[in-house]
Protein backbone atom coordinates (compact mmCIF):
# COMPACT_ATOMS: atom_id res chain seq x y z
CA UNK A 1 0.00 0.00 0.00
CA UNK A 2 1.78 3.25 -0.85
CA UNK A 3 0.52 6.26 1.47
CA UNK A 4 -0.50 9.28 -0.56
CA UNK A 5 -0.67 13.10 0.77
CA UNK A 6 -2.12 15.17 -1.55
CA UNK A 7 -1.31 18.85 -1.58
CA UNK A 8 -3.45 21.06 -3.46
CA UNK A 9 -6.63 19.19 -2.26
CA UNK A 10 -9.62 21.50 -2.34
CA UNK A 11 -8.63 22.79 -6.32
CA UNK A 12 -10.03 20.65 -8.57
CA UNK A 13 -7.39 18.32 -9.17
CA UNK A 14 -6.93 17.40 -5.97
CA UNK A 15 -10.01 16.38 -5.62
CA UNK A 16 -10.13 14.08 -8.94
CA UNK A 17 -6.90 12.61 -7.23
CA UNK A 18 -8.64 12.02 -4.21
CA UNK A 19 -11.81 10.46 -5.35
CA UNK A 20 -9.59 8.12 -8.03
CA UNK A 21 -7.30 6.72 -4.98
CA UNK A 22 -10.17 6.28 -2.46
CA UNK A 23 -11.54 3.76 -5.58
CA UNK A 24 -8.12 1.55 -5.49
CA UNK A 25 -7.00 -0.18 -2.76
CA UNK A 26 -2.83 0.07 -3.72
CA UNK A 27 -3.43 3.84 -2.02
CA UNK A 28 -3.70 5.28 1.18
CA UNK A 29 -4.60 8.77 1.44
CA UNK A 30 -2.51 9.36 4.54
CA UNK A 31 -3.27 13.28 4.23
CA UNK A 32 -4.67 15.95 2.26
CA UNK A 33 -3.16 19.61 2.83
CA UNK A 34 -4.61 22.60 1.48
CA UNK A 35 -5.05 26.16 3.88
CA UNK A 36 -8.70 26.44 2.56
CA UNK A 37 -11.48 25.27 4.84
CA UNK A 38 -12.08 21.34 4.81
CA UNK A 39 -14.49 21.17 1.86
CA UNK A 40 -17.88 19.02 2.71
CA UNK A 41 -16.85 16.29 0.25
CA UNK A 42 -13.92 16.04 2.48
CA UNK A 43 -15.51 15.33 5.98
CA UNK A 44 -14.06 11.79 6.00
CA UNK A 45 -10.77 12.57 5.32
CA UNK A 46 -7.69 13.84 7.33
CA UNK A 47 -7.27 17.64 6.37
CA UNK A 48 -3.75 19.96 7.31
CA UNK A 49 -3.27 23.58 6.33
CA UNK A 50 0.63 22.96 5.38
CA UNK A 51 3.16 19.83 5.19
CA UNK A 52 4.99 20.09 7.90
CA UNK A 53 3.31 17.39 9.95
CA UNK A 54 2.34 14.81 7.06
CA UNK A 55 5.46 13.26 5.88
CA UNK A 56 7.29 10.09 6.26
CA UNK A 57 9.75 8.15 4.42
CA UNK A 58 8.00 5.97 1.46
CA UNK A 59 5.19 8.36 0.81
CA UNK A 60 4.37 9.80 -1.99
CA UNK A 61 3.36 13.42 -2.50
CA UNK A 62 0.84 14.29 -5.40
CA UNK A 63 1.19 18.18 -5.64
CA UNK A 64 -0.94 21.02 -7.45
CA UNK A 65 -0.84 23.76 -5.38
CA UNK A 66 1.06 26.12 -7.48
CA UNK A 67 4.09 26.56 -8.03
CA UNK A 68 5.12 27.97 -4.67
CA UNK A 69 3.60 24.76 -2.96
CA UNK A 70 5.54 22.81 -5.35
CA UNK A 71 9.00 24.12 -4.13
CA UNK A 72 7.54 23.68 -0.12
CA UNK A 73 7.01 20.46 -1.19
CA UNK A 74 10.18 19.54 -3.32
CA UNK A 75 12.20 20.26 -0.09
CA UNK A 76 9.91 18.62 2.54
CA UNK A 77 9.99 15.39 0.26
CA UNK A 78 14.00 15.68 0.19
CA UNK A 79 14.03 15.85 3.98
CA UNK A 80 11.59 13.47 4.85
CA UNK A 81 12.56 10.58 2.43
CA UNK A 82 9.04 11.02 0.28
CA UNK A 83 8.61 10.61 -3.28
CA UNK A 84 7.01 13.52 -5.05
CA UNK A 85 4.82 13.92 -8.19
CA UNK A 86 4.47 17.52 -9.03
CA UNK A 87 1.85 19.07 -11.94
CA UNK A 88 1.90 23.25 -10.75
CA UNK A 89 2.82 24.65 -14.17
CA UNK A 90 4.50 28.69 -13.97
CA UNK A 91 7.33 27.84 -11.79
CA UNK A 92 10.18 30.18 -11.48
CA UNK A 93 13.67 29.58 -11.89
CA UNK A 94 14.06 29.30 -7.79
CA UNK A 95 10.88 27.24 -7.93
CA UNK A 96 12.21 24.89 -10.45
CA UNK A 97 15.70 24.98 -9.07
CA UNK A 98 14.00 23.65 -5.88
CA UNK A 99 12.60 20.89 -7.69
CA UNK A 100 16.12 20.00 -9.14
CA UNK A 101 17.43 19.65 -5.93
CA UNK A 102 14.95 17.40 -4.35
CA UNK A 103 15.35 15.09 -7.51
CA UNK A 104 19.19 14.56 -6.24
CA UNK A 105 17.90 12.87 -2.64
CA UNK A 106 14.94 11.20 -4.03
CA UNK A 107 12.31 10.58 -7.23
CA UNK A 108 10.53 12.82 -8.25
CA UNK A 109 7.97 12.74 -11.61
CA UNK A 110 7.16 15.99 -13.30
CA UNK A 111 4.80 16.80 -15.69
CA UNK A 112 2.63 19.70 -17.24
CA UNK A 113 -0.58 16.99 -18.04
CA UNK A 114 -0.63 13.75 -16.88
CA UNK A 115 -3.44 12.83 -19.45
CA UNK A 116 -1.95 9.98 -21.49
CA UNK A 117 -3.63 10.55 -24.29
CA UNK A 118 -1.43 13.96 -24.28
CA UNK A 119 1.44 12.23 -24.03
CA UNK A 120 0.13 10.01 -27.16
CA UNK A 121 -0.21 13.80 -29.00
CA UNK A 122 3.49 14.66 -28.35
CA UNK A 123 4.52 11.67 -29.48
CA UNK A 124 2.43 11.16 -32.47
CA UNK A 125 3.50 14.99 -33.13
CA UNK A 126 7.39 13.73 -32.88
CA UNK A 127 6.78 11.08 -35.20
CA UNK A 128 4.95 13.60 -38.47
CA UNK A 129 7.49 16.26 -37.99
CA UNK A 130 10.45 14.86 -40.08
CA UNK A 131 7.80 14.22 -42.65
CA UNK A 132 6.73 17.68 -42.85
CA UNK A 133 9.49 19.86 -42.12
CA UNK A 134 9.20 22.79 -43.85
CA UNK A 135 5.36 23.29 -42.66
CA UNK A 136 4.34 25.69 -40.53
CA UNK A 137 3.07 25.13 -36.67
CA UNK A 138 1.01 26.85 -34.87
CA UNK A 139 -0.76 25.53 -31.56
CA UNK A 140 -4.02 26.63 -29.81
CA UNK A 141 -4.80 25.68 -26.03
CA UNK A 142 -8.36 26.17 -24.32
CA UNK A 143 -8.98 25.82 -20.65
CA UNK A 144 -11.30 27.30 -18.29
CA UNK A 145 -11.80 30.79 -17.15
CA UNK A 146 -10.16 30.35 -13.81
CA UNK A 147 -6.57 29.12 -15.00
CA UNK A 148 -4.05 31.14 -13.85
CA UNK A 149 -1.03 30.48 -15.96
CA UNK A 150 -0.92 31.25 -19.74
CA UNK A 151 -0.28 29.54 -22.14
CA UNK A 152 -0.64 26.10 -20.37
CA UNK A 153 2.85 24.46 -20.03
CA UNK A 154 1.08 21.34 -22.12
CA UNK A 155 1.60 24.27 -24.84
CA UNK A 156 4.53 25.06 -24.24
CA UNK A 157 5.78 21.57 -23.96
CA UNK A 158 4.21 20.76 -27.33
CA UNK A 159 6.37 23.84 -28.67
CA UNK A 160 9.42 22.46 -27.16
CA UNK A 161 8.71 19.34 -29.23
CA UNK A 162 8.61 21.48 -32.56
CA UNK A 163 11.68 23.38 -31.66
CA UNK A 164 13.76 20.40 -31.00
CA UNK A 165 12.47 18.78 -33.88
CA UNK A 166 13.85 21.23 -35.87
CA UNK A 167 17.29 22.04 -34.10
CA UNK A 168 15.69 25.38 -33.15
CA UNK A 169 18.80 27.58 -31.22
CA UNK A 170 16.39 30.53 -29.80
CA UNK A 171 13.04 31.14 -28.62
CA UNK A 172 10.71 30.57 -32.01
CA UNK A 173 6.96 31.05 -29.63
CA UNK A 174 4.57 34.09 -30.92
CA UNK A 175 2.07 34.86 -28.31
CA UNK A 176 -0.76 36.11 -30.53
CA UNK A 177 -0.81 38.76 -33.48
CA UNK A 178 -1.96 42.21 -33.90
CA UNK A 179 -1.13 45.05 -36.27
CA UNK A 180 1.30 44.69 -39.44
CA UNK A 181 3.56 41.94 -37.90
CA UNK A 182 5.02 40.76 -41.86
CA UNK A 183 4.88 38.18 -43.44
CA UNK A 184 4.96 35.04 -41.38
CA UNK A 185 8.64 33.63 -40.04
CA UNK A 186 9.45 30.09 -41.38
CA UNK A 187 10.67 29.08 -38.12
CA UNK A 188 7.92 30.69 -36.19
CA UNK A 189 5.70 28.74 -33.88
CA UNK A 190 2.00 30.59 -32.86
CA UNK A 191 1.23 29.68 -29.69
CA UNK A 192 -2.94 31.09 -28.88
CA UNK A 193 -4.56 30.51 -25.24
CA UNK A 194 -8.18 30.85 -24.42
CA UNK A 195 -9.83 31.36 -22.13
CA UNK A 196 -13.80 30.50 -20.78
CA UNK A 197 -16.74 28.45 -19.81
CA UNK A 198 -15.86 24.92 -17.92
CA UNK A 199 -12.54 23.87 -20.82
CA UNK A 200 -11.04 21.17 -19.11
CA UNK A 201 -8.73 21.38 -21.65
CA UNK A 202 -8.36 21.28 -25.34
CA UNK A 203 -4.94 21.18 -27.25
CA UNK A 204 -4.69 21.67 -30.97
CA UNK A 205 -1.36 21.53 -32.96
CA UNK A 206 -2.32 22.40 -36.90
CA UNK A 207 0.63 22.04 -39.01
CA UNK A 208 -0.01 23.99 -42.25
CA UNK A 209 2.24 23.22 -45.80
CA UNK A 210 1.46 23.96 -49.66
CA UNK A 211 -2.48 23.08 -50.04
CA UNK A 212 -2.89 20.64 -47.18
CA UNK A 213 -2.87 21.11 -43.16
CA UNK A 214 -2.92 18.61 -40.92
CA UNK A 215 -4.42 18.66 -37.39
CA UNK A 216 -3.61 16.90 -33.70
CA UNK A 217 -6.06 17.23 -31.36
CA UNK A 218 -6.40 16.54 -27.68
CA UNK A 219 -9.81 16.94 -25.85
CA UNK A 220 -10.02 15.82 -21.86
CA UNK A 221 -13.55 15.43 -21.16
CA UNK A 222 -12.83 15.43 -17.32
CA UNK A 223 -9.96 15.64 -14.74
CA UNK A 224 -10.47 12.00 -14.26
CA UNK A 225 -8.25 11.31 -17.43
CA UNK A 226 -5.30 13.85 -15.53
CA UNK A 227 -5.75 11.77 -12.00
CA UNK A 228 -5.57 8.27 -13.47
CA UNK A 229 -2.08 9.36 -15.28
CA UNK A 230 -0.91 10.91 -11.38
CA UNK A 231 -1.75 7.95 -9.96
CA UNK A 232 0.31 5.64 -12.36
CA UNK A 233 3.14 8.17 -11.40
CA UNK A 234 2.84 7.57 -7.86
CA UNK A 235 3.15 3.57 -8.34
CA UNK A 236 6.46 4.23 -10.41
CA UNK A 237 8.12 7.19 -8.04
CA UNK A 238 7.11 4.64 -4.73
CA UNK A 239 9.76 2.42 -6.16
CA UNK A 240 12.13 4.74 -8.65
CA UNK A 241 15.49 5.54 -7.45
CA UNK A 242 16.69 9.65 -6.99
CA UNK A 243 16.05 11.39 -9.71
CA UNK A 244 13.90 13.77 -11.81
CA UNK A 245 11.67 11.60 -14.33
CA UNK A 246 8.78 12.83 -16.40
CA UNK A 247 5.66 10.64 -17.44
CA UNK A 248 7.34 8.88 -20.00
CA UNK A 249 8.94 6.96 -17.12
CA UNK A 250 5.54 5.90 -15.74
CA UNK A 251 3.61 5.18 -18.98
CA UNK A 252 4.09 1.71 -19.51
CA UNK A 253 2.46 0.84 -16.06
CA UNK A 254 -0.26 -0.73 -16.02
CA UNK A 255 -3.38 1.29 -14.28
Amino acid sequence: MIGLVVVGAAGRMGRAVLETARQDAVFHVKDCVDPAQRPAWAAELPWHGDLSRSLSAGDVVVEFGGPAAAADAAARCAAAGAGLVSGSTGLTQDQQAAIDRAAKQVAVLRSANFSLGVLALRQALRAVLPMLADWDVEIVERHHRLKKDSPSGTALHLASDVDAARSNTASSLRHGRDGSVGPRPASEIGVHAVRGGTWVGDHTVLLAGEGEWLELRHVAQDRTAFARGALQAVRFVATAAPGLYHLEAAANLTS
